[in-house]
């Protein structure tokens, strides 16, 4: 069942000011928004999971990633407490995220009453591995797309931190059909940024582009960029609201 979430911060307080004042404006500030979609809390109470759906994002700016992955660290001796969050596209990537810095695999995962389906083996391999591997892609761009409100579409652009990786730049497409309560995640893969960007142009311009095989695995690294990615032009371009 979808819920507020619970931070568990009773009786305790920021380790200093300018963590409670990031605290209140990324997280506290649209706790009202926010729904849990997963949670995890170790048995000590030091740290809290929780992989969050912020509603408040649709009526912000087009495209922007509409889940949070949010880690609490409390000092249970000293009641303080710290925080890292990250706002990211795909819930795979926001689980990754939250077992790179230390939460269990199982722990995070989505109840089964919670979300859409996968709606084949392929989606379920690729959310897999985008949950389970490591450091070696990171998040250049995506695009949320929710103005039709029968077929949410997600469109993910990555880069392999080794910039002599075979297929370096990585696009993710997910596909979410809300009257099925099913949904599907495809990966292309491209040898280069300009022809990744290309396919992103395309698909959003209304072409019919498939996206190419990608043979090797996809990971999401922990930074959200990185030196010599182009960021700044990295495509945003989408359905108009």
């Amino acid at each position: 069942m979808l819920s507020s979430p619970d931070f568990r911060l009773d009786g305790y307080e920021a380790v200093n000011d300018r963590v409670a004042e990031q605290f209140w404006q990324h997280i506290d500030i649209e706790a009202t928004e926010l729904t849990v979609l997963a949670e995890h809390h170790t048995d000590d109470q030091r740290h809290s999971y929780y992989v969050m759906h912020n509603s408040s994002v649709t009526w912000g700016i087009p495209g922007e990633p509409q889940l949070v992955a949010l880690h609490l660290q409390r000092d249970v001796s000293a009641r303080t407490f710290r925080f890292q969050h990250d706002q990211l596209p795909l819930v795979p990537m926001a689980q990754s995220w939250l077992i790179a810095r230390g939460c269990p695999k199982d722990a995070i995962a989505l109840p089964a009453d919670i979300g859409t389906d996968p709606a084949d083996e392929a989606t379920k391999a690729l959310e897999d591995r985008l949950t389970s591997d490591g450091d070696h892609f990171a998040l250049v761009t995506s695009y949320t797309s929710d103005d039709d409100p029968d077929r949410l579409q997600i469109t993910v652009l990555l880069a392999a931190i080794d910039e002599t990786a075979p297929l370096r730049f990585r696009v993710l497409l997910e596909e979410v059909d809300t009257e099925r309560g099913t949904h599907t995640l495809r990966e292309g893969g491209f040898s280069t940024y300009e022809q990744a960007t290309a396919w992103w142009q395309a698909h959003w311009s209304g072409e019919d582009v498939p996206l190419p095989t990608a043979d090797t695995s996809t990971r999401r690294s922990a930074p959200s960029t990185m030196p010599g990615l182009p960021v700044a032009s990295a495509p945003r371009t989408g359905p108009t609201r």
